[in-house]
């Protein structure tokens, strides 16, 4: 991790623990004309972001996390989810397209993981030789961990 990916954001002090994880949904309508508006929305939507460090220990009020946040340190984390064998090659860049429709598949939540977007480009950071799914499609899957480079 280097210090250029880490950014520091405002977070409700129930989860504003390191190691946390969190999808960023984007502002929300009570939002407007809070003073620590941008502070808090720096981020980019959709994303899942890990918390790696607490700023302070000063408290902010806010009127949508149960009346209080603290600044933290996150980078942007990878994903875990599953794709075609073929496309599993460490270090190589994909774009997610998503393309499973079987919701009620066992698996379905890792291929469609939350915070995977449509679109994005990510670097297959890591792949599991330990998993084998049986996609209910007869794809030949993979478990891989992707990392987010679009901007």
């Amino acid at each position: 991790m280097t210090e250029d990916q880490i950014r520091i954001t405002l977070v409700g002090n129930a989860i504003s623990k390191t190691g946390t994880e969190y999808i960023y949904k984007g502002d929300l309508p009570g939002c407007e004309g809070c003073r620590m508006f941008k502070v808090c929305n720096n981020l980019i939507p959709k994303r899942r972001y890990r918390i790696v460090g607490i700023k302070n220990e000063d408290v902010h009020s806010c009127n949508i996390h149960y009346g209080s946040m603290c600044a933290v340190e996150v980078i942007e984390s990878p994903i875990e989810t599953l794709i075609e064998v073929k496309k599993a090659i460490l270090n190589s860049e994909i774009i997610f397209k998503p393309s499973c429709t079987e919701t009620g598949c066992r698996y379905y939540d890792i291929c469609m993981a939350e915070g995977l977007i449509e679109g994005d480009r990510y670097l297959i950071s890591s792949i599991s030789e330990d998993f084998k799914p049986e996609c209910i499609r007869g794809k030949t899957l993979k478990k891989v961990e992707l990392s987010n480079i679009s901007d």
